[in-house]
């Protein structure tokens, strides 16, 4: 009541004053006493009508812009006033906050590569992230308040978001056809509400399905020797043979034998590339003795049925692992001699190019390749013609090897080929692990 005490000495203020003058003028006109009456209803009536000019000031203020500064005045309506307009900026303030916070979190949310949606009770979009929309082929502004089954037609989202249960995700194809995704829905709030998180499972999904053909083919190229090991053990354990049969199947056992071991090789090469850092770039070796070594180890594998040949080599080094650029090499150059028939032509060369970078291509006048097999043929175990690779002694990760070696090293590997044309490799290597000594260097 502490704010009320000068409102009320105000009055008795008035009183007293419009009393005192009315008693001097009533004195003068020898009305004495009611000169006293009516300066004080006219001292109390001025003053209520002071206490009215500010109470109306004030709810003129209330009724307008509330963001504009309150009447100042004195007594208890500049005071309601004062607290009014500090209420009102305690209470801005708070939903500025608020409004700060809720960017902040919906700016949090955003950068999520999952897509969030909310729903309200009907089903309809009160908000969607960008990666939602993108996922679900919605707009984010446009869709807001629309029902989002009338949006997302896909039976199995539908009839997810309908059951109300949500204890497992549901997968499906997006809409358009592109990627799959992963949905998981949760009710919150008291209304039923519901919170949709979409989730881009595309290329989970393909290393689930790379994962189980590569285990499927693994076991696939390991059966076939053992197979062929278990029936010779059990023919030279429960048949009588020659030495020269002893000495045949002992031959064959160790062919397979050594099949096995060349492919348990290269998965050891594959899961080495995949797990060790990148290459150093401050280690140079020169290019000349590496791919000399290549073709010498090719020329031994052809045993003279092919015609091989070192163009003129640039002086340059390449930064990296000398053992790696060698396997990709030389897997290039021993495919080459596998797949081209005997009197072929296989040109193994290097050239600097005016950027810096630098290009090792090893071309054969082989079969050739069809186009539609290009883009597959570094994937683990592909082959073109599997009887024929098994026939030449090849594991069919060859060339997955020489992706990982080259793109670990920064660069790419290109092949072109078409049938009856021959194939050509390259291994492009960028600037940045190439240096020019300036000299040409001739093969010996």
């Amino acid at each position: 009541m502490v704010w009320f005490l000068p409102r009320l000495l105000a009055i008795l203020l008035a009183l007293a004053l419009g009393g005192g003058l009315g008693l001097l003028a009533g004195a003068m006109l020898g009305l004495a006493e009611i000169g006293v009456i009516v300066g004080a209803v006219a001292a109390v009536a001025a003053a209520v009508a002071v206490d009215v000019l500010r109470a109306v000031r004030l709810m003129d203020w209330m009724r307008g812009d509330l963001s504009t500064e309150a009447p100042r005045s004195a007594g208890f309506w500049g005071e309601l006033g004062y607290r009014l307009e500090r209420a009102l900026q305690a209470r801005d303030l708070a939903l500025a906050q608020e409004r700060h916070r809720l960017e902040e979190f919906l700016s949090a949310i955003e950068a999520s590569p999952n897509g969030v949606l909310l729903l309200d009770d009907k089903d309809q979009i009160v908000w969607c992230s960008a990666v939602a929309a993108d996922h679900l082929g919605l707009d984010a502004r446009r869709d807001l308040q629309q029902p989002i089954t009338n949006l997302v037609r896909m039976p199995a989202f539908v009839a997810y978001l309908q059951e109300g249960g949500w204890r497992e995700p549901v997968s499906f194809v997006a809409p358009g056809g592109q990627g799959n995704l992963q949905v998981v829905v949760r009710g919150y709030g008291d209304d039923g509400q519901k919170l949709v998180i979409t989730q881009d499972v595309t290329e989970r999904m393909r290393s689930d399905a790379m994962r189980r053909d590569f285990v499927a083919n693994v076991s696939h190229e390991i059966r076939t020797p053992l197979t062929v090991l278990a029936g010779f053990v059990e023919t030279m354990a429960s048949l009588p043979l020659t030495e020269a049969e002893r000495a045949r199947v002992i031959a064959l056992m160790a062919q397979q034998t050594d099949r096995m071991q060349l492919l348990v090789s290269d998965l050891l090469s594959l899961a080495q590339l995949e797990g060790s850092p990148r290459p150093p770039t401050d280690r140079w070796l020169p290019v000349a003795p590496l791919l000399q070594r290549a073709l010498s180890d090719a020329i031994t594998l052809s045993a003279g049925r092919h015609q091989t040949v070192l163009l003129a080599l640039p002086e340059i080094e390449l930064a990296g692992l000398e053992a790696e650029l060698f396997s990709a090499v030389a897997n290039l150059v021993n495919n080459a001699v596998r797949y081209t028939p005997s009197g072929g032509r296989i040109t193994l060369g290097c050239v600097l190019k005016p950027d810096g970078s630098a290009e090792i291509e090893v071309h054969d006048s082989g079969p050739g390749i069809a186009r539609e097999h290009l883009p597959r043929l570094t994937e683990r175990f592909y082959r073109v013609d599997g009887s024929r690779s098994r026939d030449t002694g090849g594991t069919g990760l060859g060339l997955a090897i020489v992706k990982h070696v080259i793109q670990r090293h920064g660069g790419m590997l290109e092949i072109d080929s078409e049938l009856g044309q021959g194939s050509r490799f390259r291994l492009l290597l960028p600037a940045g692990r190439v240096r020019s000594l300036g000299r040409l260097a001739r093969p010996a």
